[in-house]
Protein backbone atom coordinates (compact mmCIF):
# COMPACT_ATOMS: atom_id res chain seq x y z
CA UNK A 1 0.00 0.00 0.00
CA UNK A 2 1.78 3.14 -1.05
CA UNK A 3 1.42 6.01 1.12
CA UNK A 4 2.18 8.48 -1.86
CA UNK A 5 -1.66 7.97 -2.81
CA UNK A 6 -2.20 10.48 0.56
CA UNK A 7 0.88 13.02 -0.17
CA UNK A 8 -0.43 16.61 -0.84
CA UNK A 9 -4.44 15.12 -0.40
CA UNK A 10 -6.60 16.99 2.60
CA UNK A 11 -8.75 14.73 4.40
CA UNK A 12 -11.12 16.15 6.70
CA UNK A 13 -12.67 13.62 9.73
CA UNK A 14 -15.14 14.45 11.32
CA UNK A 15 -15.54 13.65 15.48
CA UNK A 16 -12.02 13.63 14.88
CA UNK A 17 -11.02 14.73 18.58
CA UNK A 18 -10.61 11.28 19.73
CA UNK A 19 -11.28 7.72 19.87
CA UNK A 20 -11.41 6.72 16.28
CA UNK A 21 -11.54 9.78 14.86
CA UNK A 22 -7.90 10.63 16.52
CA UNK A 23 -6.68 7.33 15.30
CA UNK A 24 -8.05 7.99 11.90
CA UNK A 25 -6.29 11.00 11.84
CA UNK A 26 -3.02 10.24 13.27
CA UNK A 27 -3.36 7.66 10.62
CA UNK A 28 -3.80 9.31 7.57
CA UNK A 29 -1.17 12.32 8.81
CA UNK A 30 1.53 9.73 8.95
CA UNK A 31 0.51 8.73 5.59
CA UNK A 32 1.49 12.13 4.15
CA UNK A 33 -2.62 13.87 4.32
CA UNK A 34 -3.26 17.11 4.97
CA UNK A 35 -5.34 16.88 8.28
CA UNK A 36 -8.56 18.90 8.87
CA UNK A 37 -10.09 17.80 12.30
CA UNK A 38 -13.32 18.34 13.23
CA UNK A 39 -14.62 18.89 16.76
CA UNK A 40 -17.96 19.82 17.81
CA UNK A 41 -17.45 20.67 21.45
CA UNK A 42 -14.21 18.90 22.56
CA UNK A 43 -11.52 21.72 21.38
CA UNK A 44 -9.20 20.82 23.79
CA UNK A 45 -9.30 17.46 21.90
CA UNK A 46 -8.94 18.57 19.00
CA UNK A 47 -5.80 20.91 19.56
CA UNK A 48 -4.55 17.43 20.79
CA UNK A 49 -5.35 15.51 18.13
CA UNK A 50 -4.02 18.18 15.79
CA UNK A 51 -0.38 18.80 17.77
CA UNK A 52 0.07 14.84 17.22
CA UNK A 53 -0.43 15.06 13.41
CA UNK A 54 1.68 17.89 13.10
CA UNK A 55 4.45 16.16 15.36
CA UNK A 56 4.63 12.95 12.77
CA UNK A 57 5.31 16.08 9.89
CA UNK A 58 1.58 16.18 8.82
CA UNK A 59 0.09 19.95 8.07
CA UNK A 60 -2.90 19.94 10.49
CA UNK A 61 -6.16 22.26 11.74
CA UNK A 62 -8.71 21.67 14.08
CA UNK A 63 -12.29 22.87 12.87
CA UNK A 64 -15.35 23.33 14.83
CA UNK A 65 -19.00 22.65 13.59
CA UNK A 66 -22.06 20.83 14.52
CA UNK A 67 -22.20 18.03 11.35
CA UNK A 68 -25.91 18.35 11.64
CA UNK A 69 -26.51 21.79 11.32
CA UNK A 70 -25.88 23.07 7.53
CA UNK A 71 -24.53 26.39 7.64
CA UNK A 72 -22.28 25.02 10.36
CA UNK A 73 -21.17 22.38 7.94
CA UNK A 74 -20.65 25.03 4.61
CA UNK A 75 -18.44 27.28 7.08
CA UNK A 76 -16.13 24.16 8.21
CA UNK A 77 -15.94 23.30 4.24
CA UNK A 78 -14.98 26.76 3.73
CA UNK A 79 -12.35 27.02 6.42
CA UNK A 80 -10.58 23.52 5.18
CA UNK A 81 -10.55 24.86 1.60
CA UNK A 82 -8.99 28.45 2.36
CA UNK A 83 -6.28 26.56 4.74
CA UNK A 84 -5.57 23.09 3.49
CA UNK A 85 -6.90 23.54 -0.02
CA UNK A 86 -9.90 21.42 -1.68
CA UNK A 87 -11.09 18.41 0.15
CA UNK A 88 -9.88 14.91 -1.61
CA UNK A 89 -10.81 12.42 1.31
CA UNK A 90 -13.67 12.33 3.51
CA UNK A 91 -14.25 10.78 7.09
CA UNK A 92 -17.61 10.76 8.21
CA UNK A 93 -16.93 9.64 11.84
CA UNK A 94 -18.85 12.00 14.05
CA UNK A 95 -21.90 10.25 16.20
CA UNK A 96 -23.44 9.80 18.97
CA UNK A 97 -24.97 6.71 21.02
CA UNK A 98 -26.77 6.65 24.17
CA UNK A 99 -27.69 3.44 25.51
CA UNK A 100 -31.25 2.83 26.60
CA UNK A 101 -34.23 0.45 26.41
CA UNK A 102 -37.07 0.67 24.67
CA UNK A 103 -39.22 1.97 27.84
CA UNK A 104 -36.68 5.17 28.41
CA UNK A 105 -36.49 5.72 24.48
CA UNK A 106 -38.33 8.64 23.76
CA UNK A 107 -38.85 10.42 20.24
CA UNK A 108 -36.32 13.29 21.45
CA UNK A 109 -33.98 10.44 21.88
CA UNK A 110 -34.66 9.16 18.22
CA UNK A 111 -34.54 12.34 16.75
CA UNK A 112 -30.94 13.56 18.31
CA UNK A 113 -29.50 9.97 17.22
CA UNK A 114 -30.94 10.11 13.49
CA UNK A 115 -30.08 14.09 13.16
CA UNK A 116 -25.87 13.77 14.15
CA UNK A 117 -25.39 10.55 12.92
CA UNK A 118 -27.87 9.87 9.54
CA UNK A 119 -28.80 13.68 9.12
CA UNK A 120 -25.44 14.64 10.02
CA UNK A 121 -23.93 12.14 7.36
CA UNK A 122 -25.78 13.73 4.60
CA UNK A 123 -25.34 17.32 4.82
CA UNK A 124 -21.35 16.70 5.57
CA UNK A 125 -21.09 14.31 2.40
CA UNK A 126 -23.25 17.16 0.77
CA UNK A 127 -21.09 20.05 0.85
CA UNK A 128 -18.07 17.99 0.28
CA UNK A 129 -19.17 16.44 -2.84
CA UNK A 130 -19.35 19.40 -5.36
CA UNK A 131 -15.37 19.74 -5.05
CA UNK A 132 -14.88 16.48 -5.36
CA UNK A 133 -17.20 16.11 -8.68
CA UNK A 134 -15.06 18.71 -10.09
CA UNK A 135 -11.92 17.29 -9.76
CA UNK A 136 -13.12 14.31 -10.70
CA UNK A 137 -11.71 12.83 -7.80
CA UNK A 138 -12.37 11.70 -4.09
CA UNK A 139 -12.98 9.07 -1.48
CA UNK A 140 -15.30 8.78 1.45
CA UNK A 141 -15.53 6.19 4.63
CA UNK A 142 -18.63 6.50 6.34
CA UNK A 143 -17.80 5.12 10.17
CA UNK A 144 -21.04 2.50 10.22
CA UNK A 145 -21.67 -0.52 13.32
CA UNK A 146 -21.95 -3.66 13.45
CA UNK A 147 -25.17 -2.71 15.52
CA UNK A 148 -26.37 -1.69 12.10
CA UNK A 149 -26.51 -5.58 11.12
CA UNK A 150 -27.30 -7.25 14.22
CA UNK A 151 -30.85 -6.69 16.82
CA UNK A 152 -29.98 -4.14 19.47
CA UNK A 153 -32.66 -3.52 21.36
CA UNK A 154 -30.62 -1.06 23.77
CA UNK A 155 -29.83 0.97 20.66
CA UNK A 156 -32.74 1.17 18.40
CA UNK A 157 -31.94 4.44 17.75
CA UNK A 158 -28.40 3.86 17.03
CA UNK A 159 -28.67 0.72 15.33
CA UNK A 160 -31.42 1.90 12.88
CA UNK A 161 -29.50 5.13 12.05
CA UNK A 162 -25.97 2.75 11.21
CA UNK A 163 -27.81 0.63 8.60
CA UNK A 164 -29.45 4.01 7.03
CA UNK A 165 -25.39 4.74 7.11
CA UNK A 166 -24.96 1.70 5.01
CA UNK A 167 -27.52 2.12 2.62
CA UNK A 168 -26.67 5.38 1.78
CA UNK A 169 -23.36 4.08 1.12
CA UNK A 170 -24.57 1.94 -1.40
CA UNK A 171 -26.43 4.63 -3.02
CA UNK A 172 -24.13 7.48 -2.89
CA UNK A 173 -21.26 4.92 -4.19
CA UNK A 174 -23.43 4.10 -7.33
CA UNK A 175 -24.46 7.93 -7.96
CA UNK A 176 -21.17 9.11 -7.99
CA UNK A 177 -19.16 6.63 -9.41
CA UNK A 178 -18.50 8.09 -12.85
CA UNK A 179 -17.28 11.09 -11.10
CA UNK A 180 -14.30 8.60 -9.92
CA UNK A 181 -15.77 9.30 -5.98
CA UNK A 182 -16.06 5.94 -4.36
CA UNK A 183 -17.13 5.75 -1.08
CA UNK A 184 -17.13 2.84 1.60
CA UNK A 185 -17.80 1.91 4.78
CA UNK A 186 -16.52 0.17 8.16
CA UNK A 187 -18.66 -1.89 10.42
CA UNK A 188 -16.71 -1.73 13.41
CA UNK A 189 -17.77 -4.07 16.96
CA UNK A 190 -16.63 -3.13 20.33
CA UNK A 191 -13.89 -0.94 20.43
CA UNK A 192 -11.46 0.65 23.28
CA UNK A 193 -12.89 3.92 23.28
CA UNK A 194 -15.24 6.33 25.64
CA UNK A 195 -18.72 4.88 24.06
CA UNK A 196 -18.33 1.97 26.24
CA UNK A 197 -17.71 3.51 29.24
CA UNK A 198 -20.69 3.81 30.41
CA UNK A 199 -21.72 -0.02 29.72
CA UNK A 200 -21.16 -1.99 32.66
CA UNK A 201 -18.19 -4.60 32.96
CA UNK A 202 -20.76 -7.80 33.05
CA UNK A 203 -21.67 -6.78 29.76
CA UNK A 204 -18.35 -6.07 28.42
CA UNK A 205 -17.48 -9.45 29.58
CA UNK A 206 -20.84 -11.14 27.62
CA UNK A 207 -19.57 -9.67 24.42
CA UNK A 208 -15.49 -10.27 24.61
CA UNK A 209 -16.89 -14.13 25.61
CA UNK A 210 -18.99 -13.65 22.17
CA UNK A 211 -16.16 -12.53 19.96
CA UNK A 212 -14.03 -15.20 18.14
CA UNK A 213 -10.77 -13.05 19.08
CA UNK A 214 -11.58 -13.08 22.79
CA UNK A 215 -10.62 -9.41 22.98
CA UNK A 216 -11.91 -5.76 22.44
CA UNK A 217 -10.54 -4.05 19.18
CA UNK A 218 -8.72 -0.81 19.30
CA UNK A 219 -8.95 2.10 17.61
CA UNK A 220 -5.56 1.90 15.50
CA UNK A 221 -7.06 -1.21 14.27
CA UNK A 222 -10.36 0.92 12.90
CA UNK A 223 -8.14 3.19 11.03
CA UNK A 224 -6.08 1.06 9.78
CA UNK A 225 -9.15 -0.62 7.47
CA UNK A 226 -10.14 3.46 7.04
CA UNK A 227 -6.75 4.29 5.47
CA UNK A 228 -6.93 0.86 3.37
CA UNK A 229 -10.21 2.10 1.98
CA UNK A 230 -9.00 5.74 1.31
CA UNK A 231 -6.08 4.07 -0.33
CA UNK A 232 -5.65 3.14 -4.16
CA UNK A 233 -5.21 -0.30 -2.47
CA UNK A 234 -9.02 -0.43 -2.84
CA UNK A 235 -9.59 0.86 -5.97
CA UNK A 236 -11.61 -2.05 -7.12
CA UNK A 237 -14.03 -1.19 -4.03
CA UNK A 238 -17.31 1.48 -4.16
CA UNK A 239 -20.32 0.73 -2.13
CA UNK A 240 -19.28 -1.81 0.60
CA UNK A 241 -19.16 -2.04 4.25
CA UNK A 242 -16.01 -3.71 5.57
CA UNK A 243 -17.04 -5.55 9.25
CA UNK A 244 -14.22 -5.05 11.76
CA UNK A 245 -15.26 -7.15 14.75
CA UNK A 246 -13.05 -9.76 15.84
CA UNK A 247 -15.57 -11.82 14.38
CA UNK A 248 -18.18 -11.34 16.19
CA UNK A 249 -20.15 -10.65 13.14
CA UNK A 250 -19.55 -12.49 10.12
CA UNK A 251 -21.47 -11.67 6.59
CA UNK A 252 -21.79 -14.21 4.26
Amino acid sequence: MSEADFEGRTVLVTGGSRGIGRACCLRLGKAGARVAVNYHSRADDALETARQVEALGAEAMTVQANVADETSVADMVARVNERLGSIDMLVNNAGIFEYVDHEHATLEHWKRTIEVNLTGLYIVTWAVKPQMIEKKFGRIVNMSSISALRPRPYGIAYAASKAGMIAFTQSTADALVSHNIRVNAVAPGLIETEIIDDVDQPTIDRLIDQTPMKRIGTPDEIADVVHYLLSEASRFMTGQTLVASGGRVMLP
